[in-house]
């Protein structure tokens, strides 16, 4: 099978809904899958010896930021620029004075660029997410009072 074709059925694929896609030419055949898939583990992993639970230090949950303020959320998984490239200044530092559909920052996902606009006036409170991170759908990425 052509290395083209294959290329755009991952395109495909990405730009859709479908979770896998298998195509067969003659003897030929190509799986693709957005999940990768369970290969069960051999021998030589099952003899090493099982890692130590991790857990939180409590002086991290003292840490994390009270808040007062309404949260704006992730619209969508992706990851989280609070600029709209690596050399301009953020959309918003703690402190600035925001209206409803001022742009607040981006969420990439898909290799697009989201703008993700103040849903409600006010002053940034806090911004709970770094430059860079993965963000979850429904996550608060900032809170406005």
């Amino acid at each position: 099978m052509d290395i083209r074709k294959v290329k755009k059925l991952i395109e495909l694929l990405e730009a859709s809904d479908v979770a896998e896609i298998e195509i067969k030419e003659g003897e030929e055949a190509v799986r693709i899958s957005r999940s990768p898939t369970v290969v069960a583990p051999t021998a030589q992993y099952q003899a090493m010896p099982a890692a130590a639970p991790l857990t939180a230090p409590a002086a991290s949950i003292a840490e994390a930021p009270v808040t007062q303020g309404t949260a704006i959320q992730s619209p969508m998984v992706g990851s989280f620029y609070r600029a709209p490239s690596p050399s301009s200044p953020p959309f918003v530092e703690v402190g600035t004075h925001v209206k409803v559909g001022d742009v607040v920052c981006i969420v990439e996902a898909m290799k697009m660029m989201n703008q993700i606009e103040a849903d409600h006036s006010g002053v940034v409170e806090a911004i709970l997410v770094e430059d860079g991170e993965p963000v979850e759908f429904d996550q608060p990425l900032m809170t406005i009072v």
